[in-house]
């Protein structure tokens, strides 16, 4: 069965995730949210999606089935609907693979298997993992790229390693947080009991699980931490570390040096819920602090449908660098309200979540030169070796899906685990886990993305600036990417 494509519209972490679950409550519909996921009609996820169980065991050797998707399935005979597939590949073509540093364990030394102990999630032939991520909900497959990124690591690592980890194959355990914070509790709960660690995980209501996952000590390799709470949790970690309060100094850099009249005449938009507001207040902070102007900082309800009293203030305030923190969707309505009225300004800038193909379809004339900053590759840089590697095993395990950003650090999160684990060996245990990713500092993804300092949780220094021209993204900022030190805001600490 060929899976739907998928493509994910939302960017920095806590402040677009919230603004995607606020929109819900707007007016907004239900099928309009659904389409603007790229989701394509419904039951596309196995199990049932209001228990916050698991919604499938992923992995295996078994690959032989022929199905579309290079899957298999069949009933584990566990409660409601789960069901197990195989992610190893299936295709008659060779399946792609890298040695060294793009080796599926990274080219570590392995430690000695000596003294291996089966423990929970880990038998004499698998380790099983667990993610977690919002499929069903408020928003249709918010986070299906996630789940499905991870899919694509722990295909990548059966196929090329048969012999295992210590002689043991990986298996994924998928689980549906449904988009609220019981939801990812009980994924929790039963990912405390089912598997030896949770890799890749992204919930816009993570606080849900986060003493859940401290209490049991599992460790939890995620690809983003929304809430202070998660960032909290003993055993939690992110491949995109984050701390609100730290804004890295590279974005005000750029623009001081770039356009540096536009900088001093800042607007600050967001979408009116608490996470987008922190952000939004902590991203003002921090460009005064650097010396950047400030004219206004306005939220703007999700409710509100007449942006042009927006695109007026834009305009009477001498605005001439404007930056939203939102759903590309709102983002749209904006830029389309000052299309519209003829307010043009210099810069438009926002993070990765308009990085993305339908926003370039949905905004038309009114998104040329809009810029934005992200901390990853261009997706579409298939010179970068270990990007070309994810699309391709992204494309085996769940054709048509669309690489994005949060696709990227899970499964970086999932390179993690099996690095780290590898050189344990025989020595690996939860706790053994969760020390050596604490001591974890100047982690790459292999090349995919900025420098992360995941033991510490700190906000990566560095972004890379890029500008959509002719219905294509391309870097503008100079060299990879724009370092600089951290601004501490004060906001959101």
């Amino acid at each position: 069965m060929r899976r739907p494509v998928r493509r994910l519209t939302l960017g920095l972490a806590a402040a677009i995730t919230s603004a995607a679950l606020a929109a819900c409550a707007s007016q907004i519909s239900p099928d309009t949210v659904a389409a603007a996921n790229g989701r394509v009609g419904a039951g596309a996820v196995a199990g049932d999606s209001g228990s916050g169980t698991s919604s499938g065991d992923t992995g295996g050797a078994d690959a032989s089935t022929g199905e579309a998707d290079g899957t298999s399935t069949a009933d584990d005979g566990s409660s409601g609907s789960s069901t197990t597939s195989s992610s190893s590949d299936s295709s008659g073509d060779k399946a792609p693979a890298a040695s060294g540093a793009g080796a599926a364990d990274g080219g570590v030394t392995a430690g000695t298997c000596d003294g291996f102990k089966n423990q929970t999630g880990i038998t004499d032939k698998t380790i099983t993992l667990g993610n977690v991520a919002d499929i069903s909900g408020p928003v249709p497959g918010l986070f299906q790229i996630a789940q499905d990124s991870v899919k694509a690591f722990v295909a990548y690592y059966n196929a090329t390693n048969p012999d295992g980890l210590c002689g043991r194959t990986l298996v994924l355990k998928s689980y549906d947080s449904r988009g609220d914070a019981s939801g990812d509790q009980q994924a929790y709960a039963n990912a405390c009991a089912d598997t030896f660690a949770v890799v890749g995980s992204v919930s816009a209501q993570d606080q849900g699980g986060a003493a859940t996952a401290d209490k049991c000590g599992i460790p939890d390799i995620r690809g983003f931490t929304v809430t202070s709470d998660r960032r909290d949790c003993g055993s939690c970690f992110s491949s995109y570390a984050l701390a609100p309060n730290l804004v890295p100094s590279s974005n005000a850099d750029y623009w001081k040096k770039a356009n540096p009249e536009a900088a001093q005449h800042i607007g600050m938009f967001y979408v009116n819920v608490p996470a987008a507001k922190q952000n939004a207040e902590s991203a003002v902070a921090a460009y005064k602090k650097a010396g950047l102007g400030v004219d206004v900082v306005q939220g703007i309800d999700t409710g509100e449908f007449n942006y042009s009293v927006y695109a007026q203030q834009i305009k009477d305030k001498g605005v001439q660098f404007v930056q939203y923190y939102g759903p590309y969707q709102f983002s749209i309505r904006l830029q389309k309200a000052m299309e519209q009225q003829g307010v043009k300004v210099p810069v438009y800038f926002e993070d990765a979540t308009i990085y993305d193909q339908h926003y370039v379809d949905e905004a038309g004339s009114a998104g040329e030169g809009t810029y934005v900053y992200t901390t990853t590759d261009l997706l579409d840089n298939t010179k970068n070796p270990e990007m070309a590697l994810y699309r391709a095993w992204l494309e085996r395990v769940s054709p048509g899906s669309a690489p994005n950003f949060y696709g990227v650090f899970a499964w970086s999160a999932a390179r993690l685990f099996v690095q780290e684990a590898t050189k344990l060996g025989g020595g690996l245990t939860r706790p053994s886990l969760v020390s050596s990713v604490s001591k974890v500092r100047d982690w790459t993804g292999n090349g995919i993305h900025t420098s992360a300092d995941v033991g510490e949780k700190i906000t990566p220094k560095c972004t890379r600036i890029i500008q959509l021209k002719g219905g294509s993204w391309r870097q503008v900022s100079p060299g990879d990417y724009v370092c600089g030190s951290l601004i501490d805001s004060g906001v959101g600490g």
